[in-house]
């Protein structure tokens, strides 16, 4: 199986939907890093990972 490395930048609300949700489909499929994220681009449709 490959694997594809995709650096998002993200508020850490989002970031936290967004790995719930993609772990509910597929565990172990996404991992987060501390660091800087000067750069790196905003996680795509970041805001509606925000609305209940």
């Amino acid at each position: 199986m490959s694997s594809v490395r995709m650096e998002f930048a993200a508020c850490v609300t989002a970031a936290l939907v967004f790995v719930c949700d993609v772990a509910a489909h597929r565990p172990g499929a996404v991992a987060v890093y501390p660091g800087r994220c000067t750069g790196l681009p905003r996680l795509p449709n970041e805001r509606l990972y925000l609305q209940p």
